[in-house]
């Protein structure tokens, strides 16, 4: 199971942490996580840094600049413990518009998170509109001086992160910035789909949020993209909770600066265990 929360993953406070990757290099497919990668539902590692692994590694295995992701799909049945970890990935499928790729990650000889990613060829975009609701994001901060993941929550509670006192909407729908500062993996730079991957993670808590905080754990959330994020800053809009019987569903809109970028969906259990883990 997974979930990012809203704090950034690190188990201890660390001097060098804001440079400190969430993930080692062991060899070609083994990695290893570092205090940095630990997320808010006890000792495993962080959904988001999951999910940022598994974005990675069929990006990597696709090798193609001319493919868009288009959908990514991350399934986290079990906690990743903070050990090493193996990653293999495989096509499935590979036709002249599309690739079709899984990978899965693997501990003690046991998967414990995978990944189907899709990947269509771009190509002239048609004439005409369809239709769309219009999205008012808050503005992006601009003061430099925050937490590398989240820059500013929205409508989450006055104690949840680092809010922003002048945005009015202190409840009803949620938004969020993110910005990760962090190296996902030691020597690896941030590649726009990484950055998504990692941003589609954050869906089950922006939709999930409720007036007693953060009650449903995601065990899996799938990530749809028409393009590409162009800037580090990736913003996220909540747009639906659904929940019966401790089992919820729950959507975003992701954009950047330009724009809406995709939509993320994630199921969720009820789960009460969330602790924040401390800025540093």
């Amino acid at each position: 199971m997974g979930g990012c929360g809203v704090t950034q993953p690190s188990a201890v406070p660390d001097e060098s942490s804001a440079s400190l990757p969430y993930l080692l290099r062991d060899d070609e497919n083994r990695y290893v996580p570092t205090v940095s990668a630990r997320g808010g539902w006890g000792p495993s590692v962080s959904g988001h840094v999951v999910g940022g692994l598994l974005g990675w590694a069929v990006e990597r295995a696709v090798g193609d600049p001319q493919l868009q992701p288009a959908r990514l799909t991350v399934d986290l049945p079990r906690p990743t413990t903070l050990e090493p970890v193996e990653v293999h990935t495989r096509i499935r499928h590979d036709r002249r518009r599309l690739r079709l790729v899984e990978a899965v990650l693997v501990q003690h000889g046991s998967p414990v998170a995978q990944a189907s990613a899709l990947f269509l060829r771009r190509g002239p975009q048609p004439d005409g509109h369809a239709w769309s609701p219009s999205l008012q994001m808050p503005p992006l901060p601009t003061d430099g001086t925050h937490p590398s993941l989240f820059i500013r929550t929205y409508g989450w509670g006055s104690g949840v992160q680092n809010p922003d006192p002048d945005w009015p909407h202190a409840s009803g729908r949620k938004f969020t910035w993110l910005h990760e500062t962090r190296p996902l993996i030691d020597g690896e730079p941030f590649t726009a789909f990484t950055r998504a991957a990692m941003a589609a993670d954050i869906t089950a808590s922006i939709a999930n949020w409720g007036t007693r905080g953060l009650q449903f754990i995601n065990v899996d959330y799938t990530l749809t993209l028409s393009r590409l994020p162009e800037d580090p800053q990736i913003g996220l809009a909540s747009l639906t909770h659904h929940s019966d019987d401790g089992v919820a569903t729950g959507s975003a809109t992701l954009v950047d600066q330009r724009g809406p970028i995709g939509t993320a969906v994630s199921s969720a259990i009820a789960h009460s265990g969330f602790r924040p883990v401390p800025n540093t």
